[in-house]
This record gives structure tokens, C-alpha cells and sequence, in this order.
């Protein structure tokens, strides 16, 4: 039987149907694609600069993770430096991943489960399956979309010697070990077609250099990093930290020598989609 209950209306009562529930007390939100941004960037940096527009976002995964006993107090401070990562992974344990899957860098399951009761979570950031391919290289369904868009931007087509979730080229200094990451052939390329090429990239979401035998024992290739896959390996994830800042993602961290005229604004690709 439908519960009843007296609304008080103009100093007299009536009788009503089932009385309205209170409003929730609404939550704070969470932007994951910000939490992502500062966990790629914060890490490597020199001190706990907070990564523009990220701030907000991360002092509420941290309070979260502080509240599981997870992170010190000292630490909650916006700054998605190691020892959140360090939290954030021991919250993935906790969960039941393990490896690549606990690498303290949020993925939309862990993060909306670590909200529960105490935040939302909005612009939510999914790799997708990891087995999809692309010119017949494993990569995942973000980074497959990824490489078609710039793809469809060219006149000529990708071409993969690498993909992801691969450890079979130590050069790679285990970049290749997660999602996100791609080598691309350029022999065939002209030097202008190889750098437009870096621009298609950089324009979807990559962090995307050229290669060149005079910076390691590889032939020339292009060197692309999914900015936000939730699933980059810690190296390729520093990666993207130096692509942020303008360097060149080798163990140099020398300026970026891409030309001007083929680079790019920073950018990822939910927000290109965006426009």
C-alpha cells in the first residue's frame, strides 16, 4: 500500500501521495580527463607544481585515497606527484589488478569506485579493448581510433613496425610495454611527408617525435604516445611530461626539435573531438 504523508499547505495539512525525497547533497565532480593530465605530468617534476586545471580534481581523488588510509595528509595537496601514484596503485591492488593494470594512474572503473559516496566522475577517459590492431599491430581501441583519424589526414598511409603491450625491443626503454604507444615506419617518406606526419599525430592527441639514427641505434621513425591512455607505462606516461614541457621524451630531455612550422597545441584526443 503507497505510504501517505501530511503536507502542510497555506497553515492547514492535506493528504498526499508518497512524499518527495530530499535532494542528495550533490557531490563534487571529478574531470578524469584532468586527473589523467596531472598524473602523466606531475610526477617527474621538480617539486609539487600543480598542473593548470587539475588542481581541484586531484585534491579530491587525494582526500579520497587519504580517507582509505592510503596517503598521508601531507600529500593531499593537488600535486599528482609519486606518492599519489604510489596510493593510487595500492587502491588498484586493493581492488584485485595487478601489473599494468595497478600503474597508480586512474582508469574509469578504480576512479568511480574510489567516488563512491564522495565525488562523481565526469569526462571519463577508457583505452578500450587492448587487442584491437591497427596495420596488423596490437594496440587498443583509443589508440586504434587515434592512428585512423591522423590517418585520414594524409596522403599517404601509416604504417606500424611497433605497436603496444610489447616488450620485444629493448630500445624502447619500456615505452612499448602499456597502451598508447606506437613506432611508425618512415623510410619510404620524404622528410616533409615525415614531419607532416608528426603534425597528423600531435594534432589527434599524440606526443609524437621523429626519430633519427644520430640519437640512438634505430633507423629513422616516428615515436607516438597517446596522451591520457589510461594504460601508458610509467616511461611512456614521463613521456607525455616531456612533451608538456617541450622536450624531446629521450633520456636527454633535449628540446623538441621538430620545426615550428609542424608543430602543434598541446592537445589529447577527447578534447580534439571536441573541437
Amino acid at each position: 500500500m503507497k505510504r501517505r504523508s501530511l503536507l502542510a499547505v497555506g497553515g492547514g495539512t492535506i493528504l498526499a501521495g508518497l512524499a518527495p525525497a530530499l535532494p542528495a547533497a550533490a557531490l563534487p565532480a571529478v574531470d578524469m580527463e584532468m586527473v589523467l593530465l596531472a598524473a602523466q605530468v606531475d610526477p617527474p617534476k621538480t617539486g609539487t607544481g600543480v598542473t593548470t586545471g587539475a588542481g581541484a580534481h586531484v585534491l579530491e581523488v587525494e582526500r579520497a585515497l587519504n580517507a582509505k588510509g592510503l596517503l598521508a595528509a601531507s600529500a593531499v595537496d593537488g600535486h599528482f606527484g609519486t606518492s599519489t601514484i604510489a596510493a593510487y596503485a595500492a587502491w588498484q591492488r586493493s581492488l584485485g589488478y595487478s601489473g599494468a593494470d595497478a600503474n597508480g594512474r586512474p582508469g574509469a572503473t578504480s576512479l568511480a569506485r574510489l567516488g563512491e559516496g564522495r565525488f562523481t566522475v565526469t569526462r571519463t577517459v577508457s583505452a578500450g579493448s587492448p587487442t584491437s590492431t591497427y596495420g596488423g599491430k596490437q594496440v587498443n581501441t583509443r589508440t586504434r581510433d587515434m592512428l585512423a583519424a591522423a590517418d585520414a589526414t594524409l596522403g599517404w598511409s601509416l604504417t606500424l613496425d611497433q605497436g603496444s603491450y610489447s616488450t620485444s625491443d629493448p630500445t624502447s626503454a619500456g615505452t612499448h610495454d602499456g597502451g598508447g604507444a606506437a613506432d611508425l615506419a618512415v623510410g619510404g617518406l620524404t622528410t616533409t611527408q615525415r614531419w607532416e606526419t608528426v603534425r597528423a599525430l600531435r594534432t589527434v592527441g599524440f606526443a609524437a617525435w621523429l626519430r633519427t639514427p644520430s640519437q640512438g641505434s634505430w633507423p629513422y621513425h616516428i615515436h607516438a604516445v597517446a596522451v591520457l591512455d589510461p594504460d601508458l607505462s610509467t616511461p611512456a606516461a614521463d613521456q607525455v611530461h616531456d612533451y608538456y614541457v617541450g622536450r624531446n621524451g629521450l633520456a636527454n630531455h633535449a628540446a623538441d626539435d621538430t620545426p615550428a612550422a609542424y608543430r602543434t597545441a598541446f592537445t589529447w584526443w577527447e578534447r580534439h573531438n571536441r573541437g
